[in-house]
């Protein structure tokens, strides 16, 4: 937004700019001692005058803000001025919320949660009034739509919070004006643009500051409105705006004084063992301040027969989650926060402050609890009044960490190691076999999205992550980022007697459709289970025992009313070194008897995550592609161009290039980018799931670019034959040989042609339990449950199309065969070198299958499988094919174009035609 806020107008003080003097037409030139004298004394009378205030018009603020906040003098510099750092630290918010003006942003297609406020002030200077302040400053309010990426996003980012959010409409001001510290009051005028409707649009704004800075008075409210003509353009609405003071004198009322009891404003005792934090430097506020999290709510059976809506009865519906933010925190341990419950459609990084779901608490860390006690007021309305008070009573309810929020944890402790131990002694105790290599337990590669398969055939998707291993925190990236990842800090010291087993903890969500069943019951929306064991790295085993919440009316239960802990999870993770690619596998079973309502039959667990060596390679291997592609098709479109300047050289050669075999290659150039077309202008998906959607977008520009500088060069040599065929002089007779060619090749492209199509029928109706007929390699292993996804008719297309070209010889062999064509038609550098780089890609696809552990066969740029005919054996019939042409118009151009037929068929069916002889001659 930087860039464009700065084509914006913006309310400068009075600048004097330098007088223009012709000394030629000036009477008065700057060299007279008199004019000097005058000009200086001008200039300072009008500094002087000017002193008092900078702005372009004073009388304006005068007219719209002198009535709330006066205007006064500046104060000269050498006199004593208040810090103006700390006033504009103090007077800057960036969580706020503002009502709609309808002509700027769309209501009914704004989300309440979609807007953001920001105010900050640049500079401030002291007045002659010791309680007024100038100010500089800016404001800025967003509103952000739809993101049409998000579900691509998500997908990306599995289990994390991704911004479902752009922005769409904004408006930024640019401010001058004076604050007053006694009154809180404060008034800016300026201009404000919004890129589109707005175009030095006067403005004001008026906000009010609370001058008792606590969690009762903790609101700054105000307005930005037009003062242009209501029949202006710029006219809008008058805009209400609500923001949190970040004022530094914040007083703690409810929580953390000296005077409360000895519990710190807790009420009650802590229902178990509480960890504490970390040795820490600032104590709670480095775990608290300025961080955003995220929780679950639970509700208990309570709920039925009292409200538990926490942002009051009014809500027609239970939040689902609450989001906490850290606003501020003083001595180690007072935190004022920000409690927010928006609906499930919220998806954001940015704390949602929408004054009816928000609350605002402050609180207090228990040392020796170790637990944070807090009171929270609700916002009563739209002026930034709070309020405490039996009216809004609500029924207990409970929460818990959504994702991880065990950031400054000394650790955790492992309570089921021992009932682990009894189900999964064995596969604990096996030290492992042969030489592969598994995960280390402190790695990325611990985590990974999975598909869960019931044993009634019915599939979810979802994630895991490990919470800890051993005693340190599982701290990462954001989980499914194709990036580099190093491992945690690993417990090791350089002991070779560093144990392979490590106590791990895990949380695994999934989200099963409706119908999805765990025992009895439907399954709710989401399905999270908590659990610890052990993780062999030896093996790759993980064995653990969980725990998950029970549901009802799609709400989760509270711990002490209703939880399953009797489920088991096995999981097998594959090698790193695996020469073929196994997908991760495992179980999550109940331990319960078959009657028991809360028992459910056996999940399958599957993972088709790649490990983060394997990310590396595969984004090597990719740049490495880039590069064979590019010179593969610059070499394509210098090929055709020496074949150019051989019939420049030679233009008998012209009329016995057979046309069709000119045909078959340029149509098999057009042919993919026709159909790629919309890759020159549209984003890949793939691209995006690998993290390098900007390189490869580029270069696909540049291959697809140096494709259509070789197709029309190819054009050129295909309308230089046509044209030579037309000249007078040209032997009619090779357009019945060209006839011939067209005869026998048309009857074998259209046999491929009907071949391609039966194939992609076949592997479109896949039968159940068989595998897809495919004439291609296709390695990429699908998880339990989703359907093989054949390739559509268009990408069977692309492939017929490899594979005119790798065959490309074969209209010329013919033609010259029915032509009796004589001499070097065609460049030994145009066919040597076409054959060669038509072979390349199936050679490299053979070095790649036998070399590669594991590769994404969708991320193939060169060789790539939907662009021809690649396997095993289409990679050793092609390359032979291809060579075996080439040999052949060698031997033709060498020793004549049917060298290569027996001898009874080398005669020419050509009689020369000779006079008659009559008997009168005779």
């Amino acid at each position: 937004m930087d860039s464009v806020s700065s084509s914006f107008s913006f309310l400068h003080p009075l600048h004097l700019h330098p007088f223009l003097l012709n000394p030629s037409k000036t009477p008065n030139s700057p060299s007279n001692p008199k004019f000097l004298i005058f000009f200086l004394f001008f200039l300072s009378f009008l500094t002087f005058s000017f002193s008092a205030s900078d702005s372009p018009s004073q009388s304006t603020y005068i007219r719209i803000c002198n009535n709330l906040v006066t205007a006064s003098p500046i104060r000269r510099p050498n006199e004593a001025a208040t810090s103006s750092a700390a006033i504009a630290d103090s007077l800057r918010f960036q969580t706020g919320y503002f009502t709609s003006a309808h002509r700027l942003f769309n209501r009914s297609a704004a989300s309440d949660y979609s807007k953001r406020l920001s105010f900050r002030v640049t500079s401030v200077r002291s007045t002659q009034n010791d309680d007024v302040f100038e100010l500089r400053g800016q404001i800025l309010l967003q509103q952000r739509g739809a993101n049409s990426n998000y579900r691509r996003l998500l997908k990306v980012y599995r289990g994390h919070r991704v911004s479902n959010w752009r922005v769409s409409q904004w408006i930024r001001a640019f401010l001058w004006g004076f604050w007053s510290r006694s009154s809180g009051k404060l008034c800016m005028i300026g201009t404000g643009s919004d890129g589109n409707k707005l175009t030095d649009a006067n403005v004001v704004l008026k906000l009010r500051y609370p001058l008792d800075l606590n969690v009762l008075d903790t609101l700054v409210s105000g307005t930005l409105e037009s003062f242009d003509d209501k029949s202006s353009l710029n006219y809008f609405e008058p805009i209400s705006i609500l923001a949190l003071s970040q004022g530094l004198d914040y007083r703690f009322t409810l929580v953390g004084n000296a005077n409360e009891d000895e519990n710190g404003g807790c009420f009650g005792g802590s229902d178990g063992e509480n960890l504490p934090l970390g040795d820490l430097s600032k104590g709670a506020c480095t775990v608290f301040r300025g961080r955003m999290d995220q929780f679950e709510l639970e509700y208990g059976s309570h709920c039925g027969e009292v409200s538990c809506n926490p942002i009051g009865s009014g809500a027609q519906k239970l939040p689902d989650f609450m989001y906490f933010y850290g606003s501020r925190c003083v001595a180690r341990q007072r935190v004022q926060m920000l409690l927010g419950f928006p609906d499930t459609s919220y998806h954001d990084f940015l704390f949602p402050f929408y004054p009816n779901t928000t609350l605002i608490s402050e609180g207090v860390w228990d040392e020796k609890e170790n637990r944070l006690c807090a009171t929270a007021c609700r916002i009563l309305n739209f002026t930034g009044a709070l309020g405490i008070g039996d009216s809004g009573y609500f029924g207990k309810v409970g929460f818990q960490s959504s994702f991880k929020s065990a950031r400054g944890l000394q650790g955790y402790v492992y309570t089921e190691i021992e009932r682990v131990r009894k189900y999964c002694g064995e596969k604990m105790n096996d030290s492992g076999r042969g030489k592969k290599k598994y995960p280390d337990g402190y790695s990325s590669d611990m985590r990974f999205s999975m598909t869960i398969r019931s044993d009634k055939g019915q599939v979810a998707r979802g994630y895991s992550s490990p919470l800890f291993v051993g005693e340190q925190s599982y701290e990462g990236l954001l989980y499914g980022v194709l990036t580099k990842m190093g491992k945690l800090k690993s417990p090791r010291t350089g002991s070779d007697h560093y144990s392979s087993l490590s106590n791990v903890s895990y949380t695994m969500n999934f989200s099963p459709p409706p119908d999805f069943k765990l025992g009895d019951q439907i399954s709710s929306p989401e399905v999270k289970i908590n659990a610890e064991g052990i993780y062999n790295r030896n093996t790759g085993i993980l064995c653990m025992t969980g725990c998950r919440n029970l549901r009802s009316n799609g709400k989760i239960l509270m711990k002490n009313e209703s939880m399953d802990c009797e489920i088991v999870v096995n999981v097998q993770f594959s090698a790193l070194n695996a020469r073929r690619r196994d997908s991760v596998k495992g179980t999550i079973e109940s331990t319960r008897l078959k009657s028991d309502p809360y028992y459910f039959g056996p999940l399958q667990l599957s993972s088709i995550s790649i490990y983060t060596s394997q990310a590396d390679a595969s984004i090597w291997r990719m740049d490495f592609e880039i590069v064979m592609l590019l010179i593969s098709n610059t070499l394509a479109c210098l090929l055709v161009g020496l074949q150019l300047l051989h019939v420049r050289k030679h233009p008998e050669a012209l009329p016995y290039i057979s046309i069709v075999m000119l045909l078959v290659i340029t149509l098999g150039h057009m042919i993919p980018l026709i159909l790629n077309f919309g890759a020159l202008f549209s984003h890949s998906e793939q691209t995006v799931f690998l993290g390098s959607e900007g390189w490869l977008e580029v270069n696909e520009v540049v291959v697809r670019m140096v494709t259509m500088i070789a197709f029309l060069l190819e054009l050129r040599l295909l309308h230089l034959t046509w044209s030579s065929r037309q000249h007078e002089g040209s032997q009619p007779g090779l357009w019945g040989s060209e006839k011939k060619v067209l005869c026998i090749t048309l009857p074998l492209y259209v046999g491929v042609i009907l071949t391609a199509w039966f194939v992609h029928i076949l592997r479109s109706a896949p039968r159940k339990g068989s595998r897809p007929f495919r004439l291609s390699r296709h390695r990429f292993k699908f998880p339990l449950g989703q359907a093989y996804q054949s390739p559509s008719i268009l990408e069977d297309l692309k492939s017929y199309a490899g594979l005119l070209l790798d065959g490309f010889l074969l209209p010329q062999i013919i033609f010259n065969i029915t032509s009796n064509a004589e001499g070097y038609t065609l460049a030994s550098s145009f066919y040597v070198g076409t054959t060669i780089v038509r072979i390349l890609p199936h050679a490299y696809d053979l070095y790649r299958a036998h070399t590669s552990a594991w590769f994404l066969d969708s991320s193939f740029i060169y060789a790539n499988h939907r662009m021809g005919f690649y396997s095993t054996a289409w990679d050793i019939v092609i390359p032979c094919g291809g060579v075996l042409f080439a040999v052949l118009v060698y031997l033709q151009q060498r020793f004549g174009s049917r060298c290569i037929l027996p001898k009874r068929f080398r005669e020419s069916s050509v009689y020369e035609k000779v006079p008659a002889i009559g008997n009168d001659e005779l």
